[in-house]
C-alpha cells in the first residue's frame, strides 16, 4: 500500500524507515534534544539514536555556526 501511495504521489522511491529517519533528523534540526528524539523513537540506548539516526543537514551546520559565532560576541 505505501508503495503504491508513493507511485502515484510521483516522488522518488523510499522505504518507510527513511520516513523514520527524516522523522528524526527533522525533530533535532527543530530543536529537539537527542534523548527526546531516543524516546519518540522507542531506542533504548541514546548510543543508536545518536550513531544511526542524528544526520547533520546544512541549516543544522549553519545554526551551530551562528551559535558558536554568537557566544564568541559576548565572551570573547
Amino acid at each position: 500500500m505505501f508503495n503504491r501511495i508513493i507511485k502515484e504521489a510521483g516522488v522518488p522511491k523510499i522505504r518507510i524507515h527513511d520516513i523514520r529517519h527524516t522523522h528524526a533528523t527533522l525533530m533535532l534540526e527543530a530543536g529537539a534534544s537527542l534523548k527526546e528524539v531516543q524516546e519518540r523513537l522507542g531506542h533504548s540506548s541514546i548510543k543508536i539514536t545518536g550513531d544511526i539516526y542524528a544526520h547533520v543537514t546544512p541549516r543544522m551546520q549553519e545554526k551551530s555556526v551562528q551559535k558558536f559565532s554568537e557566544f564568541m560576541r559576548m565572551n570573547g
